[in-house]
């Protein structure tokens, strides 16, 4: 039961992050417009930066380990990218954009996820992992209660959207622990798939100088280098 206890402490307190963050935007105030505007600029990069980071330092790494490094699962982060992809012409999130708050959730719960997993496998690491997750919370909760209050959403709704994701974080974390934890294949799959979605996500999205107006395509070969390099990386293994 204490891994169980764990899991809920932590997961919940990294989701805690999501609102934090979006009560600090929704404090945050400048006199000047264009600083208004630089802080902005540099919180979402900051949140694009984490995301990245997530990517490369969490996600892959601990999918590549329970998938033994097969060259294979490189196929699992293209078809990520390409799902989401598909998902984006097929629903038109353009006129509809939230790509802070889709990278937000698609962060949130893969590593929630991960986090179950690794408690159950009994790896030392998932307090770490916790407080990486809760830092990359915050910055996403900011950027993305902008995004929804640009878009036109009451600010106390937008809030209260942050706050019923928080128990996403426990059910995650334990469905981990429960089913994950014995499914290591099933699992790494999952975090292929995701990692492709945030790497597609952020280079259409949210780093703000790669998408080209209209071109959905372009950011995918951002998806195809990452897969490449992650294909060197476990042959030279």
């Amino acid at each position: 039961m204490q891994g169980v206890s764990e899991i809920i402490v932590f997961t919940a307190g990294a989701g805690a992050c999501i609102p934090l963050g979006g009560y600090i935007a929704r404090h945050t105030h400048f006199h000047r417009q264009w600083l208004a505007r630089e802080f902005r600029h540099a919180v979402i990069a900051l949140g694009a930066g984490i995301l990245l980071g997530a990517v490369a330092m969490v996600l892959v790494p601990e999918a590549l380990y329970h998938l033994g490094y097969a060259p294979w699962a490189t196929l699992l982060l293209l078809g990520g990218g390409l799902l989401f992809y598909s998902l984006e012409r097929y629903l038109d999130i353009h006129r509809h954009n939230a790509p802070q708050f889709t990278g937000m959730l698609l962060d949130f719960i893969p590593e929630s996820l991960a986090l179950g997993g690794l408690a159950a496998a009994g790896a030392d690491s998932t307090l770490l992992l916790a407080v990486l997750i809760g830092l990359q919370n915050l910055p996403e909760g900011f950027n993305a209660y902008q995004e929804l209050c640009d878009a036109k959403y009451p600010a106390k709704k937008v809030l209260l959207v942050m706050l019923a994701l928080v128990p996403l974080g426990p059910i995650f974390g334990l469905s981990g622990y429960y089913f994950l934890g014995e499914l290591p294949q099933v699992l790494g799959a999952i975090l292929l798939i995701a990692s492709g979605g945030i790497l597609y996500l952020i280079f259409q999205d949210i780093a703000p100088q790669v998408p080209l107006r209209k071109h959905r395509g372009p950011p995918l070969a951002a998806v195809v280098g990452f897969a490449l390099a992650m294909l060197g990386s476990m042959l030279s293994h």
